[in-house]
């Protein structure tokens, strides 16, 4: 009976599981070790780092420049009060420009793409920044040496306008969900990173030069080393792609032909909540630095470089506060990315940004600095206060965010 079968051969009637299927892939997925995020997008984050170092540094050497040697080399005919005065307003200049350049890169980070549009601001603010290292100065150019610097400060300021709001989105449009927070730090640690550059090199050169060879050219150093790091940052951008929303984005919908009138017509709320809500964290920033130096060195006594070595050492703390803060903020809603929709993102945070920041930094120097003047440095805290209130009156009035609630992991 048993003739003609294989003892050995036992069908179950199941078929062996497919290649490739999707039970398997789940298997698979599950026993996979996870990339952490950091690790998995490193690229793309360390190219929002490295390009906003680049810049904030540009826009730092010539902010301590602006405290220590712009006013008697540029404007030598006026006393040394307005020359502090003139040189805090070439330094203001820059963030004037900044909301221009907001909108002209704005408009084209929305339209064409992020990528192309931060490599082009790039290379217009390093490009301004090294010419200062050849201008001449007020005792060989005459009128023209001040003029020549405040078209390169706008310069400066015009690129800066389509750094900041391009970085970020960067690394927040690749951010996994309920990491956009975190990956939106990288980007912010561009500052006390490009200030680390800015202010360390500043204080080697004062430690190994005199006064009087500093004056004369040390000052410029700065501003030619600023060639070397756009370099890398343009290299480290040029190696990343498009931003997986800014993708989605252009698949399912055409961008508007105006952001900016889109963004105004459409979101002014958002434009205004966000432009009051970043003002406090440029006059803190650059009351600490910019002030603080020149009002320590010219009417305390202070020597500069002791008081470069104490901005040093706060410096680290900005960057610890960052970390910090992009950890918590993952825990509710990353606010200023989240105002605006991604057709008109980059020209609404650009713009929100940059406005604040001439409220907050170009009017911060000159307005303490006159403050010192004319009622003591006790009115300078004042201003910080009278900040403070604009900053909280923008958040709490902000258009209702979406309401989030993601685990930190």
């Amino acid at each position: 009976m048993g003739a003609g079968r294989n003892p050995q051969r036992v069908d179950s009637g199941r078929k062996p599981p497919l290649r490739n299927s999707p039970d398997e892939l789940i298997r698979n997925a599950m026993t996979e070790p996870k990339i952490h995020p950091f690790r998995q997008h490193a690229r793309i984050l360390t190219a929002s780092l490295v390009g906003t170092s680049v810049e904030f540094y540009d826009f730092y050497i010539y902010a301590t420049a602006a405290a220590l040697v712009i006013g008697p080399l540029f404007f030598p005919a006026q006393s040394p009060a307005a020359r502090t005065l003139l040189a805090f307003m070439t330094f203001g200049l820059a963030f004037v420009a900044r909301p221009v350049g907001a909108i002209a890169f704005g408009h084209f980070g929305d339209r064409i793409g992020r990528k192309s549009t931060l490599v082009a601001s790039l290379m217009l603010m390093g490009g301004s920044t090294v010419a200062i290292a050849f201008l001449p100065t007020y005792a060989v150019a005459g009128p023209i040496a001040p003029a020549l610097l405040c078209l390169m400060r706008f310069g400066q300021g015009f690129g800066l306008g389509g750094e900041w709001g391009g970085a970020s989105l960067l690394a927040v449009e690749n951010a996994p969900k309920g990491w956009e927070a975190r990956f939106g730090a990288a980007p912010q640690l561009g500052a006390p990173v490009g200030f680390l550059f800015a202010n360390g090199l500043f204080l080697a050169l004062s430690l190994s030069l005199s006064p009087a060879d500093f004056a004369a050219w040390g000052w410029r150093i700065p501003f030619l080393a600023s060639a070397v790091l756009v370099g890398l940052g343009l290299w480290v951008r040029l190696k990343i792609g498009e931003t997986a929303a800014f993708r989605a984005a252009m698949e399912s919908a055409p961008p508007p032909r105006v952001p900016v009138r889109t963004l105004f017509v459409d979101h002014t709320r958002a434009v205004v909540a966000g432009t009051a809500g970043v003002v406090t964290c440029f006059a803190i920033f650059y009351l600490a630095t910019t002030f603080a130096l020149s009002f320590a060195t010219k009417s305390l006594g202070y020597k500069m470089q002791s008081f470069l070595e104490v901005q040093l050492v706060a410096n680290f703390a900005l960057a610890i506060g960052i970390v910090v803060a992009g950890y918590w903020s993952d825990r509710t809603s990353p606010a200023l990315p989240t105002l605006f929709p991604t057709g008109v993102r980059y020209t609404g945070i650009s713009i929100a940004f940059n406005c604040g920041g001439i409220l907050g930094g170009a009017l911060a120097p000159f307005a303490a600095s006159w403050l010192a003047q004319t009622g003591g440095v006790a009115y300078v805290g004042l201003f910080l206060t009278l900040a403070g209130g604009v900053t909280l009156l923008g958040v709490r009035f902000a258009p209702a965010l979406p309401v989030r609630s993601v685990p930190v992991r």
